[in-house]
C-alpha cells in the first residue's frame, strides 16, 4: 500500500525531558491507522511534528516518500495535511462558510467575495461527506460541537488534503454524534485518504481502525492491525512496569478533612463522591476528558456545581469563589502556571507573597515588607527555588523553579487541603523529584492532598489511594495494594465500572 505520511527515527527533546525517542510511524492510503497511549505518551508530540506544529530535533518526515520540512502548520496544510482537534477552533459568531474558507475566500474576476461559488463548494463538501448541507448560513457557535468538528473535517478537505488527523475526536460528542462521525472517517478511508486516530477509548479502535500503534515514554511499543489488537495487548503495552513506593515514609492518614457526595459539574461530572483525610495523598487519575480539572475547579470556587454537598471537616460549605475556598483553608495549584496560577512579570518575593497579603499588613494597611521579605527567604530555602534574587522577575526562573515558586505561595497561606493538579508537568527530572519530596513532606505534616496527574507512574509512586475518572464519572477507588498500572489503566479506558477497595 502505498504510503502517505512516515516519521522515521524521530526524536524531540523539551529542556532535559525526552518527548520522543527514535519514533518510526507510517500511515497509509486508504487506512485509519489509530495512535494510543496514555497521557504523557508522546502522541500530542509526534502529531505536532507531522502536522508542523513543532520541528524534530533528529529524524526525517516523509511525505508521499520524499523527505519535507514542515516549517508550521500552514506549510503542513498546503501540502495536504490538516489537524482536526478535540476542542474545534473556530470562530463561532462567522457562519459555516465563512469559517471553512476564512483566510483564503474564493472571489471573483473584480477581486470581490464570490459567496455563490462559497456556498456551492461548501455544499458539495458535505455531501461527499454524506450530511446534507442545511445549516451552511447558521453562526458556527451555535451548532453541536460534533457539527463543528464536521465543519472543520470539510474544511480540511478544502484544502485537497490527504492525511486527516483527528485528536480525541470523540472525547465531546454525544453516541449519536460519534455514530455519524466515524461514517464520515469511513468515507475518508473509502476515499483513499490516510486518516491518523487519536483516541483513549479503546472500545472503539475495533470499530474504525485498521491498525494500530501503542506508544508509552515517548517510544513506540507495537504496531499491528485491529485484528490483533486485543485490548488485553493494547493495555499491556500501555502500562508496562511502572516503579512503585515514595520516597520517604508517612503517618497513616487521619480524619475525613474533606468530603464530597453526588457532585455534579457540568457538563461532564456527574454522580462522583468521594473523601480525603488528613496526612494522606488521594491521587486522581484520568484520561483526557474525563473531568479530572472541573472537580478541582469546584472544590476551589472556580465554578458551581450543579449538584452535590461538599463537607469540610463534617460542615456543609458552599463555595462562592476562590476567596472563600481560601478563607475554608483550600488551596488549588492549577495545571497551567503560566496562563492560571503566575504573574510572570512580579518578582519572586511578590509571587510568594501575593497569598498571604492580609496577614502581613500593618497600620494604614501597608504591607511589612521586612515579614514579607523574611517569608520569601524561608520559602526560598526550604523548597530549595534557584533564583538569581528575591527581586527577580518570576519569567525568568526555569518550569521547574516556577512551580516551585507557585507551589511556595500555597504553603505560605498553611492550607488543610492542597489541591494540585500536573504539579510536574514541563518540569526536569530534578525538580520533579523536589517536588515530590515536598509533596510527601506536607501529607506527613497534615497537609490533605488531592494530587490530580497524568502520569500513571507519579500516581501510583505517592497516592496512598486512587480515584480513576472516566468520561465524568468515578469509575474505580483503589487502595495503594490494588492500584496497579493495569488496574488504573482498565478502569481509566472504561474497562471498570464499579469501585474497588472501600467505598468512597
Amino acid at each position: 500500500m502505498t504510503v502517505l505520511l512516515a516519521a522515521r527515527r524521530v526524536s524531540k527533546s523539551f529542556g532535559g525531558v525526552h518527548a520522543l525517542r527514535q519514533v518510526d510511524f507510517e500511515l497509509r492510503a486508504g487506512e485509519v491507522h489509530a495512535l494510543v497511549g496514555q497521557n504523557g505518551a508522546g502522541k500530542s508530540t509526534l502529531i505536532k511534528i507531522l502536522s508542523g506544529a513543532l520541528q524534530a530535533d533528529s529524524g526525517q518526515v516523509l511525505y508521499e516518500g520524499r523527505p519535507v520540512h514542515l516549517a508550521s502548520p500552514k506549510v503542513a496544510q498546503d501540502m495536504g495535511i490538516a489537524t482536526v482537534y478535540q476542542d474545534p477552533l473556530v470562530y463561532p459568531d462567522l457562519n459555516v462558510i465563512e469559517n471553512i474558507f476564512m483566510g483564503r475566500e474564493l472571489r471573483d474576476r473584480w477581486g470581490h467575495v464570490d459567496w455563490t461559488s462559497q456556498r456551492a463548494r461548501a455544499s458539495e463538501l458535505f455531501q461527499d461527506l454524506g450530511i446534507a448541507p442545511t445549516f451552511l448560513e447558521e453562526p458556527i457557535g451555535r451548532l453541536s460541537l460534533g457539527l463543528q468538528q464536521l465543519v472543520l473535517i470539510a474544511k480540511a478537505l478544502s484544502y485537497a488534503s490527504k492525511v486527516i488527523i483527528l485528536d480525541e475526536p470523540t472525547a465531546i460528542l454525544t453516541q449519536g454524534e460519534t455514530e455519524r462521525l466515524f461514517g464520515v472517517v469511513r468515507r475518508l478511508r473509502d476515499a483513499r485518504l490516510g486518516v491518523i486516530y487519536i483516541s483513549h477509548r479503546l472500545e472503539e479502535l475495533p470499530l474504525i481502525a485498521d491498525r494500530v500503534t501503542v506508544m508509552k515514554d515517548g517510544e513506540v511499543r507495537g504496531t499491528f492491525p485491529i485484528a490483533e489488537a486485543s485490548r488485553d495487548r493494547v493495555i499491556d503495552l500501555m502500562a508496562g512496569p511502572v516503579a512503585r513506593g515514595g520516597p520517604g515514609a508517612r503517618l497513616r492518614p487521619g480524619e475525613v478533612v474533606l468530603a464530597v457526595e453526588d457532585l455534579a459539574v457540568p457538563p461532564r461530572v456527574r454522580d462522583v463522591s468521594f473523601e480525603v483525610r488528613r496526612g494522606e495523598i488521594l491521587g486522581m487519575f484520568g484520561l483526557v476528558g474525563s473531568g479530572r480539572t472541573d472537580i478541582a475547579h469546584a472544590l476551589f470556587g472556580l465554578v458551581r456545581p450543579s449538584r452535590g454537598t461538599i463537607l469540610l471537616e463534617g460542615q456543609r460549605v458552599s463555595l462562592r469563589d476562590p476567596a472563600d475556598a481560601l478563607a475554608r483553608g483550600i488551596a488549588y495549584l492549577p495545571e497551567d502556571r503560566k496562563a492560571q496560577g503566575l504573574f510572570l512579570r512580579m518578582p519572586v518575593r511578590s509571587e510568594l507573597s501575593v497569598a498571604i497579603l492580609r496577614w502581613l499588613r500593618r497600620l494604614l494597611g501597608l504591607v511589612d515588607t521586612s515579614e514579607e521579605d523574611r517569608t520569601a527567604r524561608s520559602l526560598v530555602t526550604s523548597l530549595a527555588i534557584r533564583t538569581p534574587g528575591l527581586d527577580a522577575p518570576t519569567s525568568q526562573l526555569s518550569g521547574g523553579n516556577q512551580q516551585k515558586v507557585l507551589l511556595g505561595r500555597w504553603l505560605a497561606r498553611r492550607p488543610r487541603v492542597l489541591i494540585l493538579d500536573e504539579p510536574t508537568r514541563g518540569v526536569d527530572v530534578a525538580a520533579k523529584e523536589e517536588i515530590h519530596d515536598r509533596i510527601v513532606q506536607l501529607a506527613s505534616s497534615g497537609v490533605a492532598v488531592i494530587l490530580i496527574t497524568s502520569e500513571l507512574p507519579e500516581v501510583l509512586r505517592l497516592a496512598d489511594r486512587v480515584l480513576v475518572m472516566h468520561e465524568g464519572r468515578l469509575v474505580a477507588l483503589l487502595d495503594r495494594e490494588e492500584a496497579t498500572s493495569e488496574a488504573v489503566l482498565r478502569a481509566a479506558t472504561g474497562e471498570r465500572t464499579a469501585y474497588a477497595g472501600s467505598p468512597p
